[in-house]
Formats: structure tokens, C-alpha cells, sequence
């Protein structure tokens, strides 16, 4: 086999190869052999067929599995012998004209084909020890645990009928048609529907119009759906209800006792207590490593500066595109709402693809020199929460894809492999904790000057479903 390099700019190679065409004979020949021991033709006796018959039947065959063959292996053998490690697949590229095709498959010409990809650049691994990182943390308030268990133990509440009118906690047994231009439409009706005023469970302004009515009043309103309501029908419509009043009931007061925890389940208020605090503490401790993890991104941002392979941009940046672009779409909004333009916001997410496929980069050669491994039981555990998240009856489906798709799988273990990662350098930088107010943790990122736009608002977005949750 003879190797040759015709391109060597920055990341890009191209490597012609050529493989004579004595070697494929040599390997047909071989494949031949083997054949003969098991192929079974009528009038011959096993093992007695001759080889010129056989190569007659299956060379071209044959020789095309050598042919492929040679390509897996030469794509493998020339980068271990180079000491590169390709981003991708080298793309492979050989004649398209069908004649001299037919010479090679007939042993009657050489193997011509090049190799085209892009190296991972070598990174030496710096030193992270001078790093230095600020933790805010966050202690969860007796308070605090107290009010997320009234906020817990509301579906535990119990009411009473009474003869005033609708205020807000009461909950209010209605019957309600709803009507787009003057004709009722799917599912804008219910009869003995259940609404506990200022839980939000209708469209915004829909339980205000129920308040101050008592039992047996009617009323028709007009209300507006939000523009990006999921009925696309409805979305940014004005329709029409009619409502009447069947009962009000007040809620009665909540005690954290132990009657309290049994209720939801559990042996004692003692418990109750420790679960809540928990779960805010988890929730919260959430929101304090994402900060810290962005901080030490930030400074492997900086100790890091060097050409990232493109095609490894261009597939990030296309993941990035379509989650930004469905995102868009599922909410009904424009770049223009977004206050940018489609260009402005292609330039923002290339750059956040560039800067995740360096980080990338970096993280997996640290992994890599730590000997950091992700065991068969992580995966199996993270594989397991993964397909909970589907119907019940689809989770045998989803599993047996994960298990049979190396793809799949990767995509499993590549953000444990990173935690961990993170989790190790974190034992090795400078990290001061700082106890900060609930306020302070869950503060918006924007004004501080570490950070991508994209990972502010990824870090927003988590901070708003954390606090969401507190409440």
C-alpha cells in the first residue's frame, strides 16, 4: 500500500492511497479459499469446487468486500500510524467511472482512493491549581421549609361549603361553554369542573372573572388566549364563556403535624420536614454548581485558545440552530421579538458552537489523562431515568434503540463523562465558598462578566425553574 500526503493546512489533510492490485488478488484469493471449505454447489463434492469456478460465481463479489475492507482498514491504519485522531469519519473518495471500477473489481487495477479529515489539534494540559472559583451557597431557612410544605400539602387541603362570594384559594365547582365567533369550540366546555382560584390552572384572567360571584350566578366574558396558547387555533383569539357558579367552597386551614404527613403519606412531620428540606437543598445546590461550573468554563475559555476542527462547529452549531429555530417556532416568536436579527443570532451560535467544541475538546483530554471512566452502572441508571420519560408502553422500544445504537448511547454517557470531568477539576482549583441570600443565588447572571450570552440564559432558565419549584 502506498501512502501519500497532498494536503496539510492547519486541521485539513488528504492522504492518497493506492493499493496494488497484487495485493487485492491476494486477498481474494484468501476470501476465495475460505469459501471453498463451505460453499456447497450441486455437482461437486464440499470442499472440492474448483477455484477458478468460484471466482467465476463470486470474484466480483468478493472482491468488493475486499475493496471495502481495505478502505475501513486503510482509514485506521494510516491515522495510527500518523499519530492523528480524526474529528469525524474521514470522508473517502475513489474513481466514479464505472469502467475503471469494473477493472478493479475484475483484479485488473490498482485500488486509487484519498482520505479527506480534519485532526484533533494535541492539547497540553495546563495547570488548573491557580484557578480560582467563588461558590455561592445558599442555606435553606426553617421558613422557607415550612411554607414549600403548605405549598406541597395543598393537594392534602380539605373544604368547607359557604354562602359568600368567590375569593382567592376557594375552589369553585362551574360549568362553562366556550364560543369563538359565536360557535362553541373543541374542548372549550366542561360541566362540574373544579377551579381553585389563583392556582392558574385556566388561561390567565380566566379565574378573575370568577371572583366576587357566588353560588348560582351566571356570567358571560370575553377573554383573550395567549399568542403562544398550543392550539394554534386559539392562540391570540378572543372567544366567549359562559360560566354558572354550582358551589364554593373555602379552604380550611393547614397545620404541619403529624396527621399533616400521613395524609401525604408519610410516618411523621419529622419526615415531612426532612424530604422538603432536602429537595430545596438539592434544588438549590443545582443552581450553585451550575454557577461554579460556568465559572471554571469560563476560565478553561481563556487557558484554552486554538483552532477547533470546523466540521465539529458546523455539526454543533446545527444542533444549536434547530433547538433555537423549533424553540422559535413552538412559541410563535420571531429574532425581531427576540430583539436581533436572524443574522446577528447565526454569528452569536457560531460562536457558542466554536467555544463548546474547544471546551469539549479540552475536557475530554483531561478525562482522558485522569483515566476517568463512566462505569456500566451510571449508564445504566442515567439510561433508565432517560426512558422514564416516555409512555410506559414506547419504554422496551426506547431502551432496545439505546442498547443497539452506539450513537445513541454516546449521547447517554458524553454529559456524565462530563460532570465527572468537572467534578474532578473542581477538587483541583481554588474554590471559596460564599454564603449568599435565596435572592442572590437565583439573581439573573447578566450583569456579571463571566460567561457566553447563551450559557447566562441557560443558567437563568435553570435558576427560574429552581425558584419556580421553591414556590
Amino acid at each position: 500500500m502506498q501512502v501519500s500526503e497532498t494536503l496539510n493546512s492547519g486541521l485539513k489533510r488528504e492522504i492518497k492511497v493506492t493499493v496494488p492490485a497484487s495485493d487485492m488478488e491476494a486477498r481474494l484469493l484468501e476470501r476465495l479459499e475460505n469459501a471453498k471449505k463451505t460453499i456447497r454447489l450441486k455437482g461437486f463434492r464440499p470442499g472440492k469446487v474448483p477455484l477458478q469456478y468460484l471466482r467465476r460465481l463470486y470474484g466480483k463479489s468478493f472482491m468488493a468486500e475486499v475493496v471495502n475492507e481495505m478502505l475501513t482498514e486503510s482509514s485506521q491504519s494510516i491515522l495510527s500510524e500518523r499519530g492523528e485522531r480524526a474529528a469525524m469519519q474521514p470522508e473517502v473518495s475513489m474513481t466514479e467511472d464505472e469502467q475503471e471500477a469494473e477493472k478493479i473489481l475484475s483484479g485488473g487495477a490498482d485500488l486509487e482512493f484519498s482520505l479527506s479529515y480534519e485532526i484533533i489539534p494535541p492539547i497540553e494540559i495546563k495547570d488548573v491549581s491557580a484557578i480560582k472559583i467563588t461558590r455561592p451557597i445558599y442555606d435553606v431557612t426553617d421558613e422557607e421549609v415550612d411554607e414549600q410544605i403548605l405549598r406541597v400539602a395543598d393537594s392534602a387541603r380539605t373544604y368547607e361549603p359557604k354562602d359568600g362570594k368567590v375569593e382567592k384559594g376557594d375552589k369553585v365547582t362551574i360549568d362553562y361553554l366556550g364560543k369563538l365567533n359565536g360557535e362553541p369550540f373543541e374542548g372549550g366546555s366542561a360541566e362540574d369542573s373544579e377551579v381553585v382560584i389563583g392556582h392558574g390552572q385556566f388561561i390567565p384572567g380566566f379565574e378573575d372573572e370568577l371572583e366576587g360571584l357566588k353560588k348560582d350566578d351566571r356570567k358571560t366574558f370575553s377573554i383573550t388566549f395567549p399568542e403562544d396558547y398550543p392550539a394554534q387555533h386559539l392562540a391570540g383569539r378572543e372567544v366567549e364563556f359562559d360560566i354558572t357558579v354550582k358551589q364554593v367552597e373555602a379552604p380550611q386551614e393547614l397545620q404541619i403535624n403529624d396527621d399533616l404527613a400521613q395524609k401525604l403519606g408519610l410516618e411523621s412531620a419529622e419526615k415531612l420536614r426532612e424530604i422538603i428540606r432536602g429537595q430545596l437543598e438539592s434544588q438549590y445546590g443545582q443552581v450553585t454548581r451550575q454557577k461554579a461550573k460556568r465559572q471554571l468554563l469560563d476560565a478553561l475559555d481563556e487557558a484554552y485558545k486554538f483552532e477547533a476542527p470546523s466540521k465539529l462547529i458546523e455539526a454543533e452549531f446545527d444542533n444549536i440552530w434547530s433547538q433555537v429555530t423549533r424553540d422559535l417556532e413552538a412559541a410563535g416568536r420571531t429574532f425581531e421579538d427576540e430583539e436581533t436579527t436572524e443574522e446577528e443570532a447565526r454569528e452569536e451560535y457560531r460562536k457558542l458552537a466554536e467555544r463548546r467544541v474547544r471546551l469539549g475538546l479540552v475536557l475530554a483530554q483531561i478525562g482522558e489523562e485522569a483515566s476517568i471512566q463512566v462505569s456500566e452502572d451510571e449508564m445504566q441508571r442515567t439510561l433508565i431515568e432517560t426512558i422514564r420519560r416516555y409512555p410506559q408502553d414506547q419504554q422496551q422500544q426506547i431502551y432496545d434503540f439505546y442498547r443497539q445504537s452506539p450513537q445513541a448511547l454516546a449521547s447517554v454517557r458524553a454529559p456524565l463523562f462530563e460532570e465527572k470531568v468537572v467534578d474532578h477539576l473542581l477538587g483541583q482549583v481554588d474554590v471559596t465558598d460564599q454564603k449568599v441570600s435565596r435572592e442572590e443565588l437565583l439573581a439573573d447572571d447578566e450583569d456579571e462578566e463571566t460567561g457566553t450570552p447563551e450559557e447566562k440564559k441557560a443558567a437563568k432558565k435553570t435558576a427560574k425553574k429552581t425558584e419556580e419549584k421553591a414556590e
